[in-house]
């Protein structure tokens, strides 16, 4: 990890100035990929002492984002999803952060943060009507704190410190509300001007915001070597703010770094960058495929360090579950996929005139002509079968 306020410690030393993209030695990690507890002095603190019910939660999380990821893929493959963005292998990056977040905070999620969607209490059945093309949104922002998914690569980071900055000059009215902003990402999008000119104006002002990058390897079928020589978390020193790398796959070390950063920011001391070390598992999205520039030797061997399997491990060598935990997690799981599909399959397209009434908040003649226009197109198509 290297954060301007930790110690430093150097990189990997691969040759060629590449950053290998897994090496423990470099990472902020709780939890080891066999489910053993590692001690960490500094950032030990913010996981030490949870609850076994917290633990629990941790792993209830991640498997229904597991099992709602599957479902919604399936959805797609029987033609009910136009496309849709697998998040499985990236759980515990996602919970561990979300879950870190309090109900104040605001987030912007790329298109990929399911898991941290349900920790902030949406409904899953919202997520998809994007993807079934029903809807520009699927929920109230305002609502959850959590903001509409951005397809538009990396704009979020940009739309984050924006708010974060208004974060700011509402508290110089109301000096007793502290609030953080979570910006997500992904290491492709690193490589986007927009997070350069977001951390730029983040650093500059001071802006409350948490860069979470979701390093998951793959960049569609650009691999993280390309898109940088140093691990990401490097570059925070270059603005003048602090950066960690963390093991992605650990909800430990994940919930206990994103719980610092969110505290550093909401107490006036500027951004963080955290890059979460992870893995994609799956396709980048339904539209991908994965095979054919990525070897599978690979994927199994990220398949060894499985954020469930070693919170599983954990939580049974300390006595925290049963079997019974398991079976009844299963049968929640199996009904919220069969809920799911319920949802999906009753959502109703909409009016397409609707479209035209939430361009702006008042009439606009420009709209209002093209409006008509496409009433006059419709009016030419003889009515269908039974209809008068």
């Amino acid at each position: 990890m290297t954060t301007a306020n930790l110690p430093e410690t150097e990189s990997d030393g691969t040759p060629g100035g590449e950053v290998a993209p897994f090496a423990e030695s470099d990472l902020v990690q709780l939890l080891s990929p066999k489910g053993e507890r590692r001690q960490d002095d500094f950032f030990g603190r913010y996981a030490e002492d949870l609850p076994a019910e917290q633990l629990r939660q941790f792993y209830r999380d991640m498997a229904l984002a597991r099992r709602f990821d599957q479902e919604a893929t399936a959805l797609q493959r029987q033609g009910e999803l136009a496309m849709w963005v697998p998040m499985t292998g990236q759980e515990a990056a996602q919970v561990g952060s979300g879950r870190a977040t309090q109900a104040q905070d605001y987030l912007f999620p790329t298109y990929r943060e399911h898991a941290v969607a349900m920790t902030r209490g949406l409904n899953p059945a919202q997520l998809l009507k994007v993807f079934r093309g029903v809807s520009h949104g699927g929920w109230n922002p305002l609502q959850y704190n959590f903001h509409l998914y951005t397809l538009v690569l990396a704009a979020q980071t940009l739309h984050a410190v924006g708010y974060a900055m208004g974060i700011q000059r509402d508290q110089l009215e109301a000096p007793d509300t502290e609030a953080a902003v979570v910006a997500y990402f992904g290491d492709g999008a690193s490589s986007e001007g927009d997070v350069h000119e977001s951390m730029v104006f983040a650093a500059s002002f001071q802006a409350p915001v948490v860069f979470f990058c979701q390093n998951n390897q793959w960049a569609i079928s650009v691999p993280f070597k390309v898109q940088s020589r140093v691990p990401l978390a490097q570059r925070a020193a270059g603005y003048g703010f602090p950066g960690v790398r963390v093991d992605g796959n650990d909800v430990l070390a994940v919930y206990a770094v994103s719980q610092w950063a969110l505290e550093h920011a909401r107490s006036g001391k500027g951004p963080v960058l955290i890059e979460a070390v992870t893995y994609r598992l799956g396709a980048h999205t339904t539209a991908d495929d994965p095979t054919k520039y990525r070897e599978s030797a690979e994927e199994e061997s990220w398949r060894s360090r499985d954020p469930l399997s070693r919170l599983e491990t954990l939580l049974r060598a300390e006595g925290h579950v049963d079997d019974e935990f398991f079976e009844q997690l299963k049968i929640e799981s199996d009904q919220l996929a069969t809920q799911l599909r319920q949802d999906v399959l009753a959502m109703t397209n909409p009016d397409l005139r609707a479209s035209f009434a939430q361009v702006y908040a008042e009439q606009h003649p420009l709209v209002s002509e093209e409006l008509a226009w496409l009433e006059q197109y419709e009016q030419g198509f003889a009515p269908e079968s039974g209809q008068a």
